[in-house]
């Protein structure tokens, strides 16, 4: 267990970021999910805008620091290339 102040301090901040990362990354998750449901559902122009409000929230994540950068653009490229495939 933490001991110094310092250490105290760094254990109460990691907790904070924690719990804020974990509700960031719930929140894209979410957002990746709308954009699967609405893909199984073969509705084109709901998968559209699903992706068009997930592809904001996985930019986010990088920001933040919750993504590694490749990481979302893999995830926006698969995504992306699936909602197509269900126009054509």
């Amino acid at each position: 267990m933490a001991n110094t102040p310092q250490s105290k301090k760094r254990a109460r901040q990691s907790e904070k970021r924690y719990a804020v990362n974990k509700a960031r990354r719930s929140r894209i998750r979410t957002f990746l999910r709308k954009v699967e449901e609405a893909i199984a559902s073969g509705n084109t122009e709901a998968a559209k805008e699903a992706l068009r409000t997930a592809q904001p929230e996985l930019a986010r994540g990088v920001t933040k620091g919750v993504l590694h950068k490749n990481t979302a653009a893999r995830k926006m490229s698969r995504l992306s290339a699936r909602v197509k495939a269900l126009t054509s």
